[in-house]
């Protein structure tokens, strides 16, 4: 595990070598949001990483339900019993293992790694614009039906999950980088992931902190040109 710390944020990634998964802790004044649960061995990472830093882990917020965003999740609520879990009213169904589409949704598969065994349900589903801590959420569908980024009403910091990817290139969500092909690979649907990339880019964030990939500070040109650079592949 390795650890990076901007301002409030840390940044925690797991197999940082060969599959980096992020997680994130944001500090506030006394306590900590954990943003995601990565991989079933982050565990203990995340509960040392809290200690070190000692402040108390009082939310978990899920940015989306793939399995490498959520896979401590269940021995995190064993852990810490009255954490409340956050996720969006639309990616609870997926964190459930229901992959079913609404009715004006694109008709498209969701495609990555959806819990199947996880035992963990949320106690608060989130809608666009909800603060959680000093976080703002944002509804930023498109790698899933109900992905939301978070956005730091501080710092500006934006805590992305999968909207974007940072490892070897910063590329939207859908856009294949021949070195990580993985989360696009794991987009459902990619039109709607541009359209929202669009959104998070007019945001202007300070830092862009994605699931996979290094945070990027003054990220806008970059953000840009990812955000132009799928637009012409997809013809838009």
């Amino acid at each position: 595990m390795r650890v990076q710390s901007r301002q409030h944020l840390h940044q925690l990634t797991f197999l940082p070598d060969f599959f980096p998964v992020n997680c994130y802790l944001v500090e506030e004044e006394g306590e900590l949001t954990l943003v995601d649960a990565a991989l079933p061995s982050s565990v203990k990472g995340i509960i040392s990483t809290a200690t070190r830093i000692g402040k108390p882990i009082t939310r978990i917020v899920l940015t989306h339900a793939h399995n490498d965003h959520v896979g401590s999740l269940d021995a995190l609520k064993q852990h810490f019993p009255e954490v409340p879990v956050y996720i969006s009213r639309r990616d609870a169904r997926l964190l459930a293992g229901d992959v079913s589409l609404d009715p004006a949704e694109p008709n498209v598969p969701v495609r990555g790694g959806i819990p199947s065994k996880l035992h963990t349900r949320p106690d608060i589903l989130l809608e666009e614009g909800d603060l959680v801590g000093s976080l703002q959420s944002v509804s930023s569908p498109g790698h899933t039906p109900g992905s939301m980024a978070f956005m730091d009403t501080r710092t500006g910091a934006l805590l992305a999950g999968d909207a974007f990817v940072t490892r070897g290139r910063v590329a939207v969500a859908g856009r294949v980088v021949p070195l990580f092909p993985f989360p696009a690979l794991a987009t459902w649907h990619k039109e709607t992931a541009w359209h929202s990339a669009r959104k998070l880019q007019e945001m202007k964030p300070s830092l862009l902190a994605v699931g996979h990939g290094p945070m990027i500070d003054a990220p806008q040109a970059a953000i840009q040109e990812a955000v132009e650079d799928f637009g012409r592949r997809l013809g838009i």
